[in-house]
């Protein structure tokens, strides 16, 4: 098995009221060892076809691949940009940033609400870190792997497929988001901010 269930560093009940401890053990247990076990099984199915040198399926195992692998990835950061004693505004690093790519900390908070807010279908509000351009954007990203520039490094990321929040806020998305916003882990965003920039992967990408 190449790819595991990470644990989370707090309880599933852990982030309530903003999300519930239903939610988060269906959320973590059930639909992210799904993309889990989908990735491995997509990495099976392409080693059994160079073993056997039949590519009839690969088609649709690259996508299996891409869809699950996702998946695993996006709840992965998703889960560690959570925390119970999150929320209120950056500080640091991230804070100059925000503030100098968006305007203002409400200007950024007001364009990824609306960016998450207004995915048709399922995906994720992310902000991203293009080495290229050296900036912060905000992108949409479609299912669990579209719409994305390649190369981009993801910072923070919201699931705004309906599993995420349904239970809790139903058909209401808005209230979701604002909830959202009370738990975001600050630090890890700092954390991953700092890895971007400094990261031999974008190095790479601009030399």
């Amino acid at each position: 098995m190449t790819y595991s269930l990470p644990e989370l560093s707090y309880d599933y009940q852990a982030l309530e009221p903003h999300i519930s401890a239903r939610i988060m053990e269906l959320h973590h247990s059930k639909h992210h060892q799904a993309y889990v076990d989908g990735a491995n099984n997509a990495l099976k199915g392409l080693a059994e076809a160079r073993e056997t040198g039949v590519f009839a399926n690969v088609n649709r195992l690259e996508k299996d691949l891409a869809f699950h692998l996702g998946g695993h990835v996006n709840h992965s950061i998703f889960w560690t940009n959570l925390h119970p004693d999150g929320g209120g505004s950056p500080e640091g690093e991230v804070a100059a940033a925000i503030g100098e790519f968006f305007g203002s900390f409400e200007a950024f908070q007001a364009h990824f609400t609306a960016a998450s807010m207004g995915i048709q279908g399922s995906g994720w509000g992310v902000l991203s870190w293009d080495p290229v351009g050296a900036q912060l954007i905000i992108q949409q990203l479609f299912d669990q792997q579209g719409n994305t520039a390649q190369g981009t490094i993801p910072l923070l990321q919201l699931d705004m497929w309906e599993h995420a929040f349904y239970l809790d806020y139903v058909n209401v998305k808005a209230d979701y988001v604002k909830a959202f916003w009370n738990i975001v882990n600050w630090e890890n965003v700092g954390q991953r901010f700092e890895a971007a920039r400094t990261s031999a992967a974008a190095t790479l990408l601009i030399s």
